[in-house]
């Protein structure tokens, strides 16, 4: 027969529940206002039966109290996980892309625009009233001085702005290096507890703070498996597995193992755009191996901030390997060993589109190698290579003929890059046009006339332009596309070529400026026709407005801002409607996610009365067995 005692033990364990469930909800009503808190509940079944060998079968145990466990949705993590990668990456470009927005609009007084059109007003409406003015001449360079101005600043904005965006890109390494640590240190915390039989709540739900604070920095995918016995496979030890994957599937935390990622500078002859600052970060796990930051599956602001930094609208150098294509030559008294790859982009062919540094690092059959030097050649069949140099040390013993060679990577993203290559682009062009028309002209002294836009290098020297290779090739006929047929061009990266030119180092001939009177103004068919006359200055106007002259990317010379600053904008409003549209969406999953997982608080007061009621129920059942086995043990006797 059952226990005398059977439902005083069966009272006991409702007891213990409802008390159980009260303690859960005053932790619940505790934590309504907690960032990130799980709402919790008891899991509870009916005790296994008591055995009495009687006629009725067997009688109710009462209550057994499982576990306290976690209100959450996995679904709704990774879709608000999903959301953060995509807000924090627009984020980051939204926020940056106003700023480049800034540099270049035209505020109508120091803008492009404004100082282009300041520029043609000078040598139409003030040297061509008075061609013999030196003080008109002196106006028109003054112009032209503040069209350099304007490149210089631009350039220099970018630059200040690209190490910006590097440095940012250091503190995000340095934040998912700090949340890896915790979550490491969470894992081992909660397989001690769980292992015991007990759920780690509260551990669990700091931990998926963090993971979900690193989905805004960097995407994220985890992974949570059972550890089983190792004795007896079927069994389950209650601890897990817990990894955390990011940026495209790379492991960065393993259970109680972590891989701590670090920051490079490259050195000042290690750049991969040709207007890159020095010291540009790149990112190694801390074995060695790069992290691969071109994974197309990456995301959050980590992604956005390399985009902005590295991005080159796909325009990275690449080609094959020439047949043959390994080389020897002497640098300093030096052997070295020279490498040809063979180019067909436009961006590579075209060397006013050129960016390729003047040393870097090149990859070759998937294995890098140091240079630090190139020269450009187009041959009389219009097939265009690079020759590199490899650096001391650097060398090639196996085949690579045909193999895809590289520097950088090719980001489809229109960041800092791309728009210094832009400047530079233009101000190759523009320089080209106006240096062979005032150097073919002549002063009003009858003199020859200079170039007036150059280049200041670092060793203090002026561009002169005028390089020709060996073959008699002029490097101004390569820049311009006037090729002659069967000629062969070839350049060095340290000739005194337009390649050399950028925003940054882009100014006005120191001799014109200290004496405006070596301006061109005329042409040398009429030299003798007075010091008013002006053709030269005409023949400026006439190609600044033509874009048969000058073009730039189809439009003449004037709409450089129009065709940048519409990049800019469309770059700018798409991210900043992508970040609106996934505030949005950050918003509505978080309202999801606390539908399921938050704490509401007249729900758990409505629970709390009805607890109560369960808890005085279980105390009357007490009570009342308690009545019962007074009389039974003391009211009845033999």
């Amino acid at each position: 027969m059952a226990s005398t005692f059977a439902g005083l033990m069966i009272a006991g364990s409702g007891l213990r529940a409802a008390n159980a469930s009260l303690n859960t909800a005053a932790n619940n009503i505790s934590n309504a206002d907690t960032g990130g808190y799980s709402r919790q509940r008891v899991v509870q079944q009916a005790a296994d039966p008591m055995r009495i060998f009687a006629s009725y079968g067997c009688a109710g145990g009462g209550v057994k109290t499982l576990a306290i466990e976690r209100i959450r949705d996995e679904f709704y993590d990774i879709k608000y996980r999903e959301n953060e990668t995509s807000y924090g990456e627009y984020s980051s470009k939204n926020y940056y892309m106003q700023m480049i927005q800034d540099y270049f609009t035209d505020d109508g007084k120091t803008g492009f625009s404004s100082i282009f059109t300041a520029l043609k007003a000078a040598g139409s409406q003030e040297v061509m009233k008075n061609a013999g003015d030196a003080t008109a001449k002196k106006d028109y360079i003054g112009a032209a001085e503040k069209l350099v101005e304007y490149f210089n600043s631009s350039a220099e904005n970018l630059s200040r702005l690209q190490k910006d965006v590097n440095d940012e890109i250091r503190v995000k390494v340095d934040k998912i290096n700090a949340i890896s640590k915790e979550i490491m240190v969470l894992n081992k915390q909660i397989n001690v507890i769980e292992l015991s039989g007990t759920n780690a709540n509260e551990l669990r739900d700091k931990r998926d703070m963090l993971v979900d604070e690193l989905s805004q920095i960097v995407d994220v995918k985890v992974e949570e498996t059972p550890i089983h016995d190792t004795n007896d496979p079927d069994r389950e030890t209650g601890a897990h597995r817990y990894m955390v994957r990011i940026a495209g599937g790379q492991v960065l935390v393993d259970n109680d193992r972590r891989f701590e990622l670090e920051c490079r500078a490259k050195g000042a002859n290690d750049k991969v755009n040709q207007s890159d600052i020095a010291g540009l970060y790149d990112i190694y796990w801390e074995d060695g191996d790069l992290f691969n930051t071109a994974n197309s599956q990456m995301g959050g602001s980590l992604a956005g901030l390399l985009k902005l930094r590295d991005g080159n609208n796909g325009e990275n150098f690449r080609g094959t390997v020439a047949k043959d294509g390994l080389g020897n030559t002497t640098v300093g008294g030096n052997p070295r060993q020279t490498v040809t790859i063979e180019v067909t982009a436009e961006h590579l062919t075209d060397l006013n589109k050129c960016t390729l540094a003047e040393a870097g690092t090149v990859n070759i059959g998937n294995t890098l190698y140091k240079y630090d030097g190139w020269s450009f050649t187009r041959g009389a069949d219009g097939k265009c290579s690079y020759t590199l140099t490899l650096a001391e040390g650097e060398h090639i013993d196996i085949d690579i003929s045909g193999k895809y060679a590289s520097t950088g990577s090719s980001i489809d993203y229109q960041g800092i890059p791309y728009y210094q290559e832009q400047m530079n682009e233009w101000l190759r062009l523009f320089s080209q046009s106006m240096n062979a028309i005032f150097s073919s002209g002549c002063t009003d002294d009858g003199k020859p006339g200079c170039l007036v836009y150059t280049s200041d290098y670092p060793d203090g020297k002026e561009g002169k332009f005028d390089f020709a290779d060996a073959g008699g090739g002029k490097s101004e006929d390569l820049f311009s596309g006037n090729y002659q047929a069967g000629q062969s061009y070839t350049i060095s990266c340290q000739d005194d070529t337009y390649y050399r030119m950028t925003a940054g180092n882009f100014t006005i001939l120191n001799a014109v400026k200290d004496n405006a009177e070596l301006l061109g103004v005329k042409t040398k068919d009429s030299q003798t026709e007075g010091e008013s006359e002006y053709d030269n200055m005409v023949l400026i106007l006439d190609t600044l407005n033509d874009d048969k002259k000058l073009s730039f990317r189809g439009a003449n010379a004037g709409e450089f801002l129009t065709c940048v600053l519409g990049d800019i904008t469309l770059a700018a409003g798409s991210a900043q409607t992508f970040e609106e549209n996934h505030l949005i969406l950050q918003k509505s999953l978080a309202n999801q996610r606390l539908s399921i997982s938050g704490v509401d608080e007249d729900e758990e007061a409505l629970s709390v009365v009805h607890l109560q009621d369960s808890y005085t129920l279980a105390c009357k059942m007490i009570s009342t067995f308690s009545e019962i086995y007074d009389r039974l043990i003391l009211e009845t006797g033999v």
